[in-house]
């Protein structure tokens, strides 16, 4: 069974392809790091998996079921871009919301509920982190809550949309490490895009590489090569790999990097393709 299969896929946002003629499988139980510059589609992919698009041609399956809004079987956590910053509330309280519908109030939450929201907490170590007040938190503290939302409902399928956004080195092999725990203890399929390899390269099983409406999934020493990026990025592309390290050089630019810095200024994010959605 592939958790996750697109086939032939074409999606437009306004006049633009974001994906054009996409085919890739993701398999069960499988760690997928999605990479690619901003506007090529990371986002746009995981909303379309979930429903939340319309193709204009081909089909997408999850678990080989076509795709269906508000299937139970994908766990999605978006981009954090801050809004929950100036809310008095708990950690707890936050994954409580999204296990009602993410509607306020929990007087009448029942125990079965209460165990299953303490279950995803725990299943990220987060359970005492979320104790305690979000604006208490660290940025690498509150992902690990918000990843917990995501496993509410035991999904085979977890979309992570940028969980590494704003955190340093330390938090960020902290989140990438739960993922990887989280793929091999709950054998559940992971999507976790990012907008660097270097954190991802040895926690996943396979990248998957968007650009010019294209996607390639396959092994990282396959995929992240000089060829197959000029044609994703549309310009001469050298990668150079140091040990466990890839930096993917545009001329003297890491774009990888560069892409990173100054679309993030303010630890916020999006993809250019996430305005028109």
């Amino acid at each position: 069974m592939s958790a996750l299969r697109f086939d032939d896929v074409r999606i437009s946002l306004g006049r633009r392809d974001i994906l054009s003629a996409a085919s890739f499988i993701v398999e069960d139980r499988e760690f997928i790091g999605m990479l690619g510059a901003n506007g090529a589609g990371k986002t746009t992919l995981m909303r379309a998996a979930l429903g939340l698009i319309p193709v204009a041609s081909g089909a997408i399956a999850v678990l080989d079921e076509p795709v269906a809004r508000g299937n139970p079987a994908i766990g999605y956590m978006p981009q954090n871009r801050g809004a929950m910053a100036g809310l008095r509330l708990t950690g707890w309280d936050v994954v409580a919301s999204a296990a009602i519908g993410r509607r306020f109030g929990f007087v009448g939450l029942d125990k079965t509920t209460r165990r299953e929201i303490d279950w995803a907490l725990d299943q990220v170590g987060a359970r005492d982190l979320a104790r305690r007040s979000i604006g208490e938190l660290s940025g690498g503290e509150l992902q690990k809550v918000l990843l917990s939302e995501a496993l509410l409902g035991r999904p085979r399928l977890l979309l992570l949309d940028e969980p590494l956004i704003s955190l340093d080195p330390a938090h960020q092999k902290s989140i990438v490490e739960t993922a990887r725990r989280i793929c091999d203890d709950l054998k559940v399929a992971i999507v976790f895009s990012a907008h660097e390899l270097n954190p991802l390269v040895n926690a996943i099983d396979r990248v998957l590489y968007l650009g010019s409406g294209a996607a390639v999934l396959g092994a990282v020493d396959e995929v992240v090569t000089g060829p197959v990026l000029s044609r994703l990025y549309g310009s001469d592309i050298e990668v150079i790999r140091v040990k466990d390290r890839y930096f993917v050089m545009a001329g003297e630019v890491d774009v990888e990097r560069e892409a990173h810095r100054h679309d993030h200024p303010h630890g916020s994010s999006h993809d250019h393709d996430d305005a028109h959605v």
